[in-house]
């Protein structure tokens, strides 16, 4: 379609237009009265007016991802849908004060409840967007008194109706209807993306607080033990078969273990603060029990089909919204190059007084029709079409990333869940080779068949095997919630009822 036409070209079109026999029939009812024919002088008039009546049909424009999906995921391993993950999939973690956190999350997060109240503005453009397609009529009623100098009162007393309506003859106004309650939709998905952020940050923060009980504990254990043999190489002085530099040597290493003690517990009292934080609490009213990482279940989850991923992932339907309603606002940006018809009409009753002023002879009305057709305008609504093309261009791009960054995001998880519990079991195998390496030097210590130097490497490599084991726990516990943040959290079912409900609307609102 042109919008830009030569004036001598707009001209032969419109008087070939004065021919239409759908022209003839919009003139006549714009005049309001039936001619078997009608010169072409104000045929002319309205096509020049409309040149968007001929040569020129809106369709409606949908964007085309051309996506190609993967058919599996090349780091999935077994069946995909073995264990696909529950609305509740933090209940597979197995502790029960994780649990009532997230419900309290639910509730209380601050940033879910803005997402909320995201959805409730969008809502309310939609409803604004909706009121174009409905007759605006309005009720008006006025009493005046007045006296010119030297005359006498007067009084006007009136009440009246105003009624206005544009015919959405070409759908700009269902199209940008259309646009608005995408981007209604695109709201509840993206509080579904905050909810899940603010879930899955809240799941590993308790784990961060587990982990930071976790070295800590092991820390005073650590402290314990070279206390334990500073003891023994003290009393092997006292007998003679120590000296002051074994001694000395030996309460560096108390001392050492007594430096990471307070940094430890900073870390654990600002981990349980943020924890707060995600709750919506504040810190002062927030206790954390915690416990260990020992204690909790590693739940199993498998990825499902990369295509489910499509309707699982909140930030990808989100996108997906977003695009239809940019399709919308490219529809509605073309319509505008077309006439707008508006319809208005007033009726009522005025007179100089109360008594009189609902009688017959006391009633007016009047009804107008109109259309305008842009004609010139600095190519303000050609700039408005650009505009909205290139937000359509570019919300298209985000969307097609989005779906990539999915794929990786899923790939990345299982690659993480494959290689930490590889990296776990490994690790055992250091802490356990490490423990045996320490009991064997403490004993020969005692008996006094080993030197010092050995003791103290085998001390600061248990210390050491100790304190890296919890946190590769704590990253094969937080592998697993990005694979679940990554899938877009719980898959619900058929005739599951969603974990987190959507509130739309405050208490009492209309």
């Amino acid at each position: 379609m042109r919008h830009a036409q030569p004036l001598a070209g707009r001209f032969a079109q419109a008087w070939a237009l004065t021919q239409n026999p759908f022209t003839q029939r919009l003139v006549r009812g714009l005049r309001g009265r039936p001619r078997r024919s009608l010169a072409p002088g104000p045929l002319l008039a309205v096509a020049l007016l409309s040149p968007g009546l001929t040569g020129c049909i809106l369709t409606a424009e949908k964007s085309d991802p051309a996506l190609d999906l993967p058919a599996s995921y090349r780091y999935g391993r077994g069946n995909p849908n073995a264990a696909l993950p529950k609305l509740d999939w933090w209940r597979g973690f197995r502790s029960r004060e994780l649990t009532d956190l997230m419900r309290e999350a639910e509730v209380g997060n601050l940033n879910i409840a803005a997402a909320v109240a995201r959805v409730i503005q969008a809502d309310g453009l939609a409803r604004v967007a909706g009121a174009a397609l409905l007759p605006a009529i309005d009720f008006d009623a006025s009493a005046t008194r007045a006296r010119a100098p030297g005359g006498p009162d007067r009084a006007v007393l009136s009440t009246s109706l105003t009624a206005s309506y544009e015919v959405d003859f070409w759908g700009k106004n269902r199209a940008t209807l259309r646009a608005t309650e995408e981007n209604a939709v695109a709201s509840r998905y993206d509080r579904d993306v905050v909810a899940l952020a603010v879930l899955a940050s809240l799941a590993n923060q308790y784990f961060t607080v587990l982990a930071s009980q976790d070295r800590l504990r092991i820390a005073r254990d650590n402290l314990r033990a070279a206390i334990r043999v500073l003891d023994v190489i003290v009393q092997r002085r006292e007998a003679g078969t120590a000296s002051d530099l074994d001694v000395a040597q030996q309460e560096s290493v108390v001392a050492q273990q007594r430096a990471v003690i307070p940094t430890l517990e900073q870390l654990l009292l600002q981990n349980k603060v943020t924890l707060a934080v995600l709750v919506g609490r504040a810190p002062e009213q927030m206790s954390v029990r915690g416990g260990t990482l020992d204690r909790l279940a590693l739940p199993r989850v498998t990825p499902g089909l990369p295509a489910e991923l499509l309707t699982r992932r909140p930030d990808i339907r989100e996108a997906e919204a977003q695009l239809a309603a940019a399709d919308a606002n490219v529809y509605a940006a073309r319509a505008a190059f077309l006439p707008t018809i508006q319809l208005t009409g007033d009726g009522g009753f005025a007179s100089n007084a109360l008594k009189t002023l609902f009688r017959p002879e006391s009633a007016f009305y009047s009804i107008a029709a109109g259309l305008t057709q842009p004609i010139f305008d600095g190519f303000r609504l050609k700039g408005l079409l650009n505009v909205q093309q290139g937000r359509q261009e570019e919300l298209l791009q985000l969307y097609r990333q989005s779906v990539i960054s999915a794929f990786s995001d899923v790939e990345n998880a299982l690659i993480a869940i494959e290689q930490n519990a590889e990296r776990a079991r490994r690790q055992r195998e250091v802490v356990n080779s490490s423990r045996r390496a320490f009991d064997l030097s403490e004993t020969r210590l005692r008996e006094g068949t080993i030197d010092l130097v050995t003791l103290l490497n085998t001390q600061q490599t248990l210390f050491q095997a100790l304190d890296v084991m919890v946190q590769v726990q704590l990253a094969r516990f937080q592998a697993v919630v990005s694979l679940f943040q990554a899938l877009g959290g719980g898959w619900q079912r058929p005739g599951e009822v969603p974990v987190v409900p959507i509130v739309v609307a405050p208490p009492g609102t209309p």
